[in-house]
């Protein structure tokens, strides 16, 4: 892939982090406040680059994340890994305190941290193994104690966010819009069973 745009780039996290959405050039075209045929050319051109395909769903051309392609997925890590790199300083220092954490497979910074200057408290998703469960609350709570801001946290399982994904959870679908921190190829395979039918 040659330049990415801003636009292009805002396209694949845009459907990434909606997998409960299915985006044709229409709806997304509002997401992106561009025109029809200015998201149609990009998603076009993503497609060609085999970041996304296409299905055809009755009259509308329906686009979502090839994931089965190798390119396209660290392609994907690439671009939610520097979405938290080009972040604002609040939100970098969150994902340092947070990137401690080696009991969770895959960590999202989410809610009004994103979009505050003085959040109330830091609310995060975390998909951790049952077996590894108690070691990141006790992880969490460590975080906590030497944090003037209290970590919120959201637990999962990769089962249990596969199927709220499913169920279209607001919650859970809030905070998979986030920042991710830690775990994106974790939540690509995430993405691909919760858009099984």
């Amino acid at each position: 892939m040659d330049t990415i745009t801003k636009n292009e780039m805002q396209t694949i996290l845009s459907i990434v982090k909606s997998p409960e959405m299915m985006y044709n050039a229409n709806n997304l075209a509002k997401v992106l406040e561009i025109t029809s045929m200015g998201t149609l050319k990009i998603l076009k051109k993503l497609e060609q680059e085999l970041i996304l395909k296409s299905k055809q769903i009755g009259k509308a051309r329906i686009y979502r994340i090839n994931l089965d392609d190798d390119y396209s997925k660290n392609y994907i890590n690439l671009l939610l890994s520097r979405e938290a790199l080009h972040s604002s300083p609040q939100i970098k220092r969150w994902a340092s305190e947070l990137k401690k954490i080696k009991h969770a497979d895959l960590i999202i910074l989410f809610g009004s941290v994103l979009d505050k200057k003085e959040p109330n408290d830091i609310d995060v998703l975390f998909v951790t193994e049952q077996k590894n469960f108690k070691k990141l609350k006790d992880e969490i709570k460590e975080l906590n104690q030497i944090n003037v801001k209290n970590v919120h946290p959201v637990y999962q399982s990769k089962e249990d966010l596969i199927l709220n994904i499913k169920e279209k959870d607001k919650v859970i679908l809030n905070a998979i819009k986030g920042i991710f921190i830690k775990g994106e190829n974790n939540f690509l395979e995430v993405y691909d069973e919760s858009r099984k039918e």
